[in-house]
């Protein structure tokens, strides 16, 4: 059963991702700002991300919004939608194919509903707390799982290297030698938000990454709970992980994930 939420999120979705497709030929022609060294934006994000508040507002007009571009918008609720219009800037602004639209309700603080969109591929990722994690290529919606991997042996990992976190990059690269000490590789691809989503469907066996925004991960963490795997910090916490530092995958990897991890991570990153 589709909820009412997630109709009106992926309607919000999918108008940011018309957004982003017309632009996608006009690249050159952007304006960028970089609002810190190497994070930038562009008035796409912004005209994507109006796309969505302007979708949001009109059917839950007293819910709050935490969008990556406008920050706080509305009054507080413990309903708050959190929104990445484009995960994945630095991919767009060269060309790369690969970026996404994430949105996310919170109750609480929790992930209540969640979407991730691929407007190149035309993949709908959904999940709802309690109702399981979907995706929907265009003919209509489909169950998604986790992988069945029982350990690290094998595994296909996900991974970022934020531009905000450099100072931990000797902690991170540390972090991956471990981990390649056992799986079979590790990607980076740019994209938070459709990592965990690609974790959720079984493309990958586990993702994680450093000092994340809520706005980066929330959708994307549901999807991989409502797929039946786990996500938390470094120190093996559940839940959305106030630092930001978050490790998701089935329940064996993401525990194979956070032993190897915990054992590099300094006492900063292990804090919740």
């Amino acid at each position: 059963m589709t909820r009412p939420a997630i109709t009106i999120a992926v309607r919000a979705a999918r108008a940011a991702g018309n957004v982003i497709l017309r632009y996608m030929n006009r690249i050159d022609g952007l304006a960028v700002v970089e609002k810190q060294r190497m994070d930038f934006a562009s008035e796409v994000d912004k005209l994507a991300e109006a796309e969505i508040v302007k979708e949001l507002r009109r059917a839950y007009p007293d819910h709050a919004i935490l969008a990556e571009e406008s920050g706080a918008i509305g009054k507080k609720n413990p309903l708050t939608w959190v929104i990445d219009p484009l995960d994945g800037t630095h991919n767009y602004l060269r060309g790369i194919p690969h970026f996404s639209v994430s949105i996310a309700m919170l109750d609480k603080g929790v992930p209540v509903y969640g979407v991730v969109f691929d407007p190149l591929r035309g993949e709908l990722f959904t999940a709802s707390k309690g109702d399981g994690a979907y995706l929907d290529k265009g003919t209509g919606p489909t169950r998604i799982r986790v992988g069945k991997r029982e350990n690290l042996g094998g595994a296909m990992i996900a991974t970022g290297f934020p531009y905000r976190q450099r100072a931990h990059l000797d902690t991170q690269l540390a972090m991956t030698r471990a981990l390649l000490g056992q799986a079979e590789d590790i990607r980076r691809s740019g994209s938070a938000a459709l990592d965990l989503a690609y974790t959720a469907a079984g493309r990958y066996d586990g993702y994680f990454e450093i000092g994340l925004k809520p706005w980066d991960m929330a959708a994307g963490a549901l999807l991989v709970h409502e797929a039946g795997g786990r996500y938390g910090d470094f120190a093996g916490r559940d839940g959305i992980p106030e630092s930001g530092n978050i490790i998701a995958g089935n329940l064996n990897v993401a525990k194979a994930m956070t032993d190897a991890i915990g054992a590099q991570a300094t006492p900063e990153l292990l804090k919740a």
